[in-house]
């Protein structure tokens, strides 16, 4: 490995606040990134071997023959799209302040960072966000076929973002503290997201109304927060957790959680934050839960998006 990196970037966590499910069908969303990062260093090597490092393993292959791998799947696609401009081999190596096993945004993150990388370094300069997010896109949606690109949204930009697939980015300048809690289990999203399809084609009618009604939500909560009124905020998020249970993604674990999240002082409102069916449920607030038997994370919005290092 080169002793230096040709590029350094890092790409923030993120959870989803309101508006799952409902995103994809143009309906606006709340999405904040979080103060736990992924950082990817990019060094330029001889010849066309790729190789990546991290935590979850390593993988070495020719630049023109990237065979699959479970573990770097939204890394290889990024590497996929770029790979007849790529200069020359190259190692990369990844690092996380977060499990990848708890549902704060890591493919996000990690397919933010590794394009911004690759996007500088065959640029020669930081790219636009805007591009810099849809390739983010691209490659999500080559990985898992379907998705909002909601978490892509706030870990290009940062803070919180009220987010349409149009796509529609409305910055949201506000810090709150955030309480989140990993229930011990996870649905893939894809699987969630083809449950809750199903159960829309049996009663669209429903589904309509609910999705009307978490759009609304969203529109509202972009005001609440400006106006830093969290109570009402709060309250937004206790009647979204309702919407998300009637769509069929509550679980009694995340149940339990959310209803330990909303009676804790510290906190104005809480609900499950994804897509549900496991996961993470998210509280407005700190909150210590003692003697809970689930992991809880205390998180702060960072206003810090994809960002590059000298």
């Amino acid at each position: 490995m080169a002793e230096h990196a040709v590029i350094k970037t890092s790409a923030p966590g993120s959870l989803m606040l309101l508006g799952e499910h409902a995103v994809l069908h143009g309906n606006r969303s709340l999405v904040a990134a979080i103060n736990r990062r992924i950082t990817v260093e990019l060094f330029e090597v001889e010849g066309r071997q790729v190789s990546i490092h991290s935590s979850l393993g390593h993988y070495q292959a020719p630049l023109g023959e990237l065979v699959d791998h479970p573990k770097f799947r939204f890394v290889l696609q990024a590497i996929r799209q770029h790979a007849d401009a790529i200069p020359s081999g190259f190692e990369l190596q990844i690092t996380s302040e977060f499990s990848a096993d708890i549902g704060f945004g890591s493919s996000a993150a990690v397919t933010v960072a590794v394009q911004a990388a690759l996007m500088h370094w065959i640029g020669g300069a930081e790219p636009e966000k805007e591009a810099l997010f849809e390739q983010s896109l691209q490659t999500v949606l080559a990985v898992q076929g379907r998705g909002s690109g909601a978490d892509l949204a706030a870990t290009v930009f940062g803070g919180i973002v009220g987010y349409t697939i149009d796509p529609d980015f409305i910055p949201i300048e506000v810090a709150v503290p955030l309480t989140a809690v990993y229930c011990g289990y996870k649905t893939p999203t894809p699987d969630v997201i083809l449950r809750v399809e199903q159960l829309r084609a049996e009663d669209p009618e429903k589904f309509e109304r609910i999705f009307f009604d978490i759009n609304a939500s969203a529109e509202m909560a972009v005001s609440k927060l400006r106006q830093h009124d969290f109570p009402a905020f709060g309250k937004i998020l206790n009647r979204n957790q309702e919407l998300m249970a009637e769509m069929g993604v509550n679980t009694p674990e995340l149940q339990e959680i959310v209803e330990l999240l909303q009676h804790s002082p510290e906190i104005f409102g809480a609900k499950i934050s994804g897509s549900g069916m496991g996961d993470c449920a998210v509280g407005i607030g700190y909150a210590e839960l003692k003697g809970l038997d689930y992991p809880v994370y205390h998180l702060e919005i960072t206003p810090a998006g994809c960002q590059y290092y000298e």
